[in-house]
């Protein structure tokens, strides 16, 4: 087991390599995002084949594994910033190479289907990632989202605060884990499934109905992820449930999660929304079920001047 290194964060004027390891990208929503992240400081390079398509995939495997690897190892790239999810992250991983990816320690950013990324990197390469927004969404980034995407790559978000609402009194700390529900059930069962124990759950879901999140939940219980957990944050249910009859997604959670007795916040500004604000997948955070809010006890990139497995970062 490898102890748990932060990425290095990534210089003013520094470079981002966009990648698209999932779904097939959108370019007009690529040269959007991409003239953003220019606007905020950062020169931004991309393959030629990024917009190939192959089905629900942006090119066939081979394709979308160089290209992260290529990222990797390029020493002029300081980020890697996932163009969008859909599907496509757990076939590649076995691809990957974890022990270049620890020495790299260059931030992976992405949700949804990134999350499968997210999680293997922190298992495979002791490596913390993070969650957030990524170049999929008509109109760029949220200006907020952005922001603080920024903050996180340059490493100045130390003590930010996520809020939301709180269900569940008490205050925890310990490191973040999560992100799409979907994904992390997918993840269990695998090399890279998810490991709550001792740490701060945070969750997130889009176009899944009510009764398909209760049994997610149902099968995350049975799997023994609940064993242990300190707290849950749960971030946007977009488009979770649109029948009047049907208990709504936020109902369903409270219902199955209140009774671990545990702090719980929900409505937290992370995942399938606008305003997806940036979290460090693995770095520490204190979850207050009374105050209602996640704040980050370390920033989601280390200086460049920290020591890093015998070298500098």
């Amino acid at each position: 087991m490898h102890s748990l290194l932060r990425p290095r964060s990534v210089p003013r004027g520094g470079t981002i390599g966009l990648a698209a390891p999932a779904g097939p990208v959108d370019p007009e929503r690529l040269a959007c995002g991409e003239t953003q992240l220019r606007e905020g400081g950062f020169d931004v390079v991309r393959g030629e084949d990024i917009t190939a398509r192959r089905g629900y995939l942006a090119g066939d495997d081979e394709r979308r594994a160089r290209e992260v690897m290529d990222f990797i190892r390029d020493p002029a790239i300081d980020a890697i910033v996932c163009v969008r999810g859909g599907y496509g992250c757990q076939r590649i991983v076995d691809q990957l190479d974890a022990s270049a990816v620890r020495r790299a320690a260059k931030p992976l950013v992405g949700y949804s289907d990134i999350t499968t990324l997210l999680l293997w990197q922190v298992r495979a390469a002791g490596l913390v990632g993070v969650h957030g927004p990524m170049l999929e969404r008509e109109g760029g980034f949220d200006s907020v989202a952005l922001e603080i995407l920024c903050q996180a790559l340059l490493g100045e978000d130390d003590g930010r605060v996520l809020p939301g609402r709180g269900l569940g009194e008490g205050a925890v700390e310990g490191p973040l884990c999560g992100g799409s529900l979907s994904m992390v059930v997918s993840s269990l069962g695998t090399p890279f499934e998810i490991q709550t124990q001792g740490r701060i759950l945070l969750l997130e879901e889009v176009n899944e109905a009510p009764y398909r999140i209760d049994r997610m939940l149902q099968q995350m219980s049975a799997a023994g992820k609940f064993d242990g957990v300190l707290g849950i944050g749960v971030g946007g249910l977009v488009d979770c449930g649109k029948s009047s009859e049907d208990p709504s997604a936020r109902s369903v959670v409270s219902e199955l999660l209140c009774p671990l007795g545990i702090p719980l916040v929900v409505d937290l500004p992370f995942g399938h929304m606008g305003e997806n604000h940036a979290w460090p997948l693995g770095g520490k955070a204190r979850l207050d079920g009374g105050r209602g809010d996640v704040m980050l006890l370390e920033a989601s990139t280390a200086p460049r001047g920290d020591s890093i497995e015998g070298g500098t970062v």
